[in-house]
């Protein structure tokens, strides 16, 4: 049984140093692997070998793209203004054995180098020129950094500023300009609408009084029109019709007391040849009443001859022109006039009727 002892000791150390020899390395990491305390190799994901003892793991490196976000740092800008920037940088391990090797902490130099070269980029901008030029500033820390991390064994994929932060007075200042800015927008915005709109209805306005005195020109066409006809359908019809005077001094007193009508009209002038068209209406009646009396009877006509007489009628228009139409406006006048023409052509009927009857009369006897 003691023989078996130093047997199994052999074959534990062995199985031990079988085991530290193994080494399995994960996908995207990377072991950097020292003999003696000198770099030796690097090893790669999946199953390697190493020697016990002699060999030894010294950093583990992840080759994967990282985040690094810095802590916001103090920049002053060309006109003197102190802003707090905060950046996130995106990187890569391309060398594992430069990275271990050639810097002793490459995030605190990466991130070292980002706030010099921020500080020289911002010393050249003013305040506008700094909030609008994100891009530029972006490209030049990248441009910087991949030259300084190459040798690093890191390469820097992208840059990007997270945060600007500019003092608090700053800040309400800004505020200020820009809501000045808003109201001015808006004002113009306004100005432009209402200037719109008063374009707009000053040209509806035109369309509509030309449409409306196209209207009224058409009107005043059409009625021309139709008083040319009626006036050429009348000229036609006493034509036609051989009318002799009597009938146009009837119809010349039947119009008239249309000579007053209008609400502007405040004057009214009785012409001279009212007295002559109530003498040819007057005798028409009255001619037509001899004639169809008898010749040998007396008629009361004769009797009354003074009273029918048409001079009676120019001493009455006489009075109107000379006295009473002194105290008369036109309205009062032309009613007038058409009430001695009424009273003419009534009592020319009525003469005309009465000779009839005396006629009838005598017939009878």
């Amino acid at each position: 049984m003691d023989a078996y002892i130093p047997l199994i000791v052999a074959a534990i150390l062995v199985v031990v140093i079988l085991i530290s020899a193994v080494r399995i390395v994960p996908q995207a990491r990377r072991y950097n692997v020292e003999r003696f305390g000198r770099y030796r190799t690097t090893l790669q994901p999946g199953l390697n070998f190493v020697v016990p003892v002699a060999d030894r793991i010294n950093t583990k490196l992840d080759v994967r793209e990282q985040v690094f976000s810095s802590h916001p740092q103090p920049v002053i800008t060309e006109d003197n203004l102190v802003l707090n920037i905060d950046t996130v940088l995106y990187y890569q391990i391309t060398d594992p054995r430069a990275a271990a090797y050639e810097v002793g902490d490459y995030l605190q130099a990466i991130d070292q180098l980002t706030v010099t070269t921020l500080r020289n980029v911002i010393g050249s901008m003013d305040l506008e020129r700094t909030f609008t030029s994100r891009e530029e500033i972006n490209a030049q820390l990248r441009t910087v950094l991949d030259d300084a991390t190459g040798k690093w064994g890191i390469r820097v994929n992208r840059v990007e500023i997270k945060a600007i932060d500019p003092p608090s007075t700053i800040k309400e200042a800004m505020e200020k300009q820009m809501r000045a800015e808003r109201d001015k927008r808006a004002a113009i915005l306004h100005a432009e609408g209402e200037r719109a709109a008063k374009i707009l209805t000053a040209e509806g306005t035109r369309q509509q009084e030309i449409l409306e005195a196209q209207g009224d020109q058409q009107g005043q066409i059409l009625r021309a029109d139709g008083e040319a006809k009626a006036v050429e359908r009348v000229f036609q019809a006493v034509h036609h019709n051989d009318a002799d005077p009597k009938v146009l001094a009837y119809k010349y007193l039947e119009m008239l007391p249309h000579l007053s009508e209008g609400e502007n009209n405040t004057f009214f002038v009785i012409p001279g040849e009212f007295t002559e068209a109530i003498k040819t209406v007057s005798s028409a009646f009255g001619a037509d009443a001899q004639a169809t009396a008898p010749t040998g009877s007396p008629g009361p006509e004769r009797e009354n001859q003074a009273d029918d007489d048409p001079t009676v009628h120019d001493d009455e228009l006489r009075e109107l022109t000379e006295g009473e139409s002194a105290g008369m406006n036109a309205s009062e006048s032309a009613e007038y006039a058409a009430k001695l023409a009424q009273d003419a052509v009534s009592e020319a009927r009525a003469q005309a009727a009465a000779a009839e009857n005396s006629g009838e009369g005598s017939r009878n006897r």
